[in-house]
């Protein structure tokens, strides 16, 4: 089992920053990545953005490419959303999800691709 934690929501003004962690904790932590979903009232959760946990590569949303960043510590199992220049659009519930490997073969973007998710953090962005 893994354990995911979120921390770092809040409630900014538009055009600010914020960032979110995500520590993952359990049994030996080595997925084969870690995704950031979100989900506003009455939306279906959304795909964000993704991070390979072997070699890096990264994924985003066409929303957000270019004002998010998506990075990761993996001696200390943590994910990372740096988020800039935020819009009232992005006001959602922010959710850390896992890929473990062999799980899945769907795509990154795809929410059937992770199966272990985080409780969430609530992201306000005030206009």
């Amino acid at each position: 089992q893994v354990q995911l934690e979120e921390s770092g929501g809040g409630l900014v003004q538009a055009g600010g920053s914020l960032r979110l962690s995500c520590a993952a904790s359990g049994r030996t932590f080595s997925p084969n990545a870690m995704a950031w979903f979100r989900q506003s009232p009455g939306k279906e959760r959304e795909f964000v953005a993704a991070i390979r946990w072997s070699g890096g590569s990264t994924y985003y949303a066409d929303s957000v490419k270019g004002r998010f960043t998506i990075s990761r510590d993996n001696a200390k199992g943590t994910v990372y959303l740096q988020m800039t220049i935020l819009k009232p659009e992005d006001t959602a519930v922010y959710y850390c999800a896992v890929r473990s490997p062999f799980y899945s073969s769907a795509s990154y973007y795809s929410r059937a691709a992770y199966d272990y998710w985080g409780q969430g953090t609530q992201v306000t962005v005030s206009s």
